[in-house]
């Protein structure tokens, strides 16, 4: 593999801060995420933000198919040629945003789940996240590799300052294993934090399955809206206009302390106050 600087500099290319690009330095380290992920040749593959290559080729090598998602029109281009010298010709570059593909009809078109793949930009990491949730259907596993940071938040457990909504939505039905750390020494341009890289197995049907998810995950969005309020006053001042008395009563059948805040709930007790506001209100 070509050092990504060598390589940008050769098409006069540089990386670009809007799209959150910083590159793998070395080959060894995509073909070891690829390694520990246990990709078979069974897998159909959606890559975000396939960028040079540097995760693509070894995933061609390892698995059936590879949808290699590259929004940037410079690197689509670039990309190709490397692919081509590499021989990976079970690649299918698509230039688009990935919050504009539709997994389900990607992963109908291949008659199986997909398995994703990718580097995620801070800025659209969360978005992603709730789309690998809500469409879970579609998707089997995925191995992403995150600012260490919003990794600790996804895995964090209850009552910390570091658990918040994201880590509900993604534990509510998935298992999230910590892969890899890479260091920000071992991309170029080189970022100002570590990475780490989670491997999450989506479950179909959660252990603690919600009467309506979309209403849990409203529930949960707006007692972390607020979240140095007690879960009373959260829920109550929220978007979700609730009553007090409603909300009063279903925290109390869901046996709930009112002046608990959200950061102390499990994902369990998410859901029993999920599902007894869902009663009142119907």
């Amino acid at each position: 593999m070509t050092s990504p600087k060598v390589l940008l500099n050769a098409w006069q290319l540089r990386a670009k801060k809007r799209y959150g690009q910083h590159f793998l330095r070395h080959s060894s380290i995509g073909e070891l995420i690829v390694d520990r992920a246990g990709v078979t040749r069974d897998d159909v593959i959606l890559e975000i933000g396939a960028g040079l290559g540097a995760l693509t080729i070894p995933l061609a090598r390892s698995a059936r198919k590879v949808f290699a998602v590259e929004r940037d029109p410079d690197l689509a281009e670039l990309l190709k040629t490397e692919l081509l010298a590499a021989g990976a010709s079970n690649v299918l570059i698509i230039q688009r945003n990935i919050l504009d593909i539709e997994l389900s009809q990607m992963a109908n078109s291949e008659g199986q789940p997909l398995v994703v793949f990718g580097n995620l930009p801070y800025n659209i990491s969360s978005q992603i996240i709730v789309r690998l949730v809500t469409e879970r259907k579609s998707v089997s596993r995925a191995t992403l590799m995150f600012q260490k940071e919003l990794a600790d938040r996804i895995c964090a457990a209850p009552g910390g300052k570091t658990y918040g909504r994201l880590s509900v939505l993604i534990q509510y039905c998935a298992h999230i294993e910590k892969l890899l750390q890479i260091k920000a020494a071992d991309f170029f341009p080189k970022p100002k934090v570590d990475s780490t890289i989670l491997h999450v197995t989506l479950l179909k049907t959660p252990p603690y399955p919600a009467k309506d998810e979309t209403f849990l995950f409203k529930v949960v969005q707006a007692a972390f809206s607020q979240r140095r309020k007690t879960l009373k006053n959260a829920l109550s001042g929220s978007f979700l206009q609730l009553d007090d008395t409603i909300v009063l009563s279903a925290l109390s059948q869901a046996a709930i302390d009112p002046s608990r805040r959200a950061e102390t709930l499990s994902v369990l007790e998410f859901v029993r106050l999920s599902d007894q506001l869902l009663s009142l209100l119907s």
